[in-house]
């Protein structure tokens, strides 16, 4: 299965601001994912990267002078605008951002911009002052009810040595982006998702708990694919984990399992579809204690467990009608009859089975090879794939099923 950015045709632009040395590294990552890249910067932007860096990283001569075409015989901001199947300006400086709301075309990137046509994402970086100043906002707020698709800069530390927002988002949030501007679709238009992930963890005491090894990608990867296929709700109920959260998906952190059945339930009715990809503990201690356990004088310590409650279970027999229900179960052996035990025990629809002791496809991995099985007699066996093409495949899976 091909990178969806593959042959992609993605031009980047930079204006000038401390943030350009990040779009080295977005440039970078955009071809390793195979797109052709193309590089337009302003004079003040060469002043912070040169030119010759990100000509090596694209592959491609870097574009910088309106007056000075690479391409004697072309025009050259005609000619950038009708290469671009998106066209991101990142950083986005405030003196960019105003010249691109009122028109102003005095160099090759403002130019171009106006000469595009297609999907154009902006990317604002600079000091939180400058960025929350009233004339950046109402600029930000033309472009943005003319189209321009935006993508607003987080809060830490500045080059400036303050703390605010005005920070460049992380190149692998604005790939994200574009790739859901270029490779989006409706397949689940006008749904709600509803998406576990994560491990939960069982308090022992104040400071010690039992949890899994999983990392949360696999709930993660199906919750950023439900996004990018239109749906019109996403919410994600994710256990303890540090990755970002995917564009246009309501997340909602949980710890413990309980906490989880609670924010499941609460969103459940709503859902159109559910995966319960979070690997949920099944016991949590009886009596966790209220202060820290002390070793003591013996060698050994015994814990008493009680079940958790299964939260798929519930789903599937408290959905509302006509939702689609996908469960996983991650085995060490038996794998298959395991699952559809599974999966006509709790009357799911869908279950993902994988083997925890397979190469590439145990917790914390970013591949998996996995089975798909349906009640309706459905199986789809993959290959090992990148937890995200195996997401694309399920959910491609499910929308072809509801079009049937």
């Amino acid at each position: 299965m091909k990178n969806i950015l593959e042959n992609r045709r993605i031009l980047i632009g930079l204006s000038g601001g401390i943030a350009c040395y990040k779009s080295c590294e977005l440039v970078s990552c955009l071809v390793r994912s195979g797109a052709e890249v193309r590089v337009v910067m302003t004079g003040n932007a060469a002043r912070f990267v040169g030119p010759v860096t990100l000509q090596a990283l694209s592959g491609n001569p870097v574009r910088s002078d309106i007056f000075s075409p690479i391409d004697p015989g072309g025009i050259e901001h005609v000619s950038l605008a009708e290469f671009a199947e998106v066209f991101v300006i990142s950083p986005a400086t405030a003196d960019c951002l105003a010249k691109l709301a009122h028109g102003i075309a005095d160099d090759l990137l403002s130019t171009t911009y106006l000469a595009c046509d297609c999907p154009v994402l902006a990317v604002p970086a600079m000091n939180t002052v400058m960025y929350e100043h009233p004339a950046t906002q109402a600029n930000l707020a033309v472009l943005e009810a003319r189209g321009v698709h935006l993508m607003l800069p987080e809060s830490g530390r500045l080059a400036c040595g303050t703390e605010g927002v005005g920070r460049l988002p992380g190149f692998e949030r604005i790939v994200e982006r574009i790739e859901h501007l270029l490779c989006g679709s409706d397949s689940l238009a006008g749904l709600t998702v509803l998406v576990s992930a994560g491990p939960t963890r069982e308090a022992l005491d104040p400071v010690r708990y039992l949890t899994n090894a999983s990392s949360g990608k696999m709930g993660f990867a199906v919750a950023a694919s439900a996004s990018r296929m239109g749906a019109a709700k996403v919410n994600l109920v994710t256990g303890p984990c540090s990755l970002p959260t995917p564009h246009g998906v309501s997340r909602h952190d949980v710890v413990s399992a309980d906490q989880m059945y609670k924010a499941v339930s609460r969103l459940l009715p709503s859902a159109d579809l559910l995966v319960m990809a979070a690997a949920v503990s099944d016991f949590t201690p009886l009596r966790p204690a209220r202060k820290k356990m002390k070793k003591g004088g013996s060698d050994s310590l015994t814990l008493e467990l009680k079940k958790t409650r299964d939260i798929l279970a519930y789903c599937s027999s408290n959905r509302k009608p006509g939702a689609v229900v996908v469960g996983f179960a991650l085995e060490t052996e038996n794998d298959l009859d395991n699952a559809a035990v599974k999966l006509r025990k709790k009357k799911l629809d869908y279950i993902v089975v994988n083997n925890a002791l397979e190469p590439g496809s145990g917790p914390g991995s970013d591949t998996n090879r996995v089975t798909v099985l349906g009640s309706d007699g459905t199986r789809l066996e993959l290959p090992v794939l990148t937890k995200r093409q195996v997401a694309e495949k399920l959910l491609e899976l499910i929308a072809g099923k509801r079009d049937k």
